[in-house]
């Protein structure tokens, strides 16, 4: 029997939990048929991240309406593209399509509709996995796609050294680290903020030369005004590390954060790459995958 075409419309609120479902299993089948038998298995998202996903994207149906969307048929949903355009910079937040229903069209049809939002922004980013598919998607639309380092592993203390000049942020740190963002990538963090601050704690350099999103398990965002800064923010956020500790999202334009996480005895894998059209991989600069 013909399978019925997919239809392409907005996002709604209430499409959100669906969402994430279809998110979360096309994401766990990738993981399945793509992790290295050395690498820990894949498991699915813990009832936390599903929150925290489902908190993210509502809010960016509202905030960005013209850039969240969704593919159904008489069955449901069957994909997603969210993305959010901040000042001159467009960013590709989380792009899926139900596992069974690839290759079918949808992908690209999502991507296209997506797309529209970013019409007016001379910068662009994705943060892609390996599926090629996706990856020949974002290619044919004109991103240099720059393979990513991730590290991850237990910290050896003994090996770090001490840092000054760091301290917990707070909201009144925001309209200077807003300008951080803007030298790096074009566009503030402005509202994105908020769910950044739930993926980890915000400290920042006491000289304005930088801040991160950090938690005991990783860092979410780290953006700095020179190489030196960085390191600094990146040595205090390991400082806190308690168990497994986790640094993403590196390009090769930030060997500074590959030299640290090996100094503090993490290790590295290949992981995934950035998509960036109308710029460089940004540097000093580690990147959230989903808010970039």
């Amino acid at each position: 029997m013909q399978t019925a075409p997919a239809r392409i419309r907005p996002m709604r609120a209430a499409d959100v939990p669906a969402a994430e479902r279809v998110c979360d299993d096309a994401f766990y089948a990738l993981d399945l048929a793509t992790t290295p038998p050395s690498l820990p298995a894949p498991s699915r998202r813990t009832p936390e991240r599903s929150a925290t996903w489902i908190t993210r994207t509502t809010r960016l149906v509202e905030s960005d309406p013209g850039g969240t969307w969704v593919a159904e048929d008489e069955n449901g949903l069957l994909g997603l593209a969210t993305s959010l355009r901040r000042e001159d910079v467009w960013c590709l937040a989380s792009y899926a399509v139900a596992p069974g229903r690839q290759g079918a069209g949808i992908g690209a049809a999502l991507l296209a509709a997506a797309l529209t939002h970013a019409e007016g922004c001379s910068r662009r980013m994705v943060s892609a996995s390996t599926d090629p598919r996706a990856l020949r998607r974002y290619h044919r639309a004109g991103f240099a796609l720059h393979p990513q380092v991730h590290l991850s592993g237990e910290v050896d203390r003994d090996r770090l050294p001490r840092v000054a000049g760091v301290r917990p942020g707070t909201a009144a740190d925001r309209p200077w680290m807003d300008d951080v963002d803007r030298h790096h990538r074009g566009g503030a963090h402005a509202g994105d903020h908020v769910s950044l601050a739930e993926r980890g704690d915000l400290v920042v350099l006491d000289d304005r030369g930088g801040y991160a999103y950090a938690s005991p398990g990783g860092v979410a965002l780290l953006a700095a005004t020179d190489v030196d800064r960085a390191r600094t923010l990146l040595l205090a956020c390991l400082a806190g590390a308690e168990g497994t500790f986790e640094i993403g999202h590196v390009t090769d334009a930030n060997q500074w954060a590959v030299r640290v996480g090996l100094d503090a005895g993490l290790a590295p894998y290949q992981s995934g790459f950035l998509g960036v059209a109308g710029m460089a991989p940004p540097s000093p600069y580690l990147h959230d995958g989903a808010l970039l």
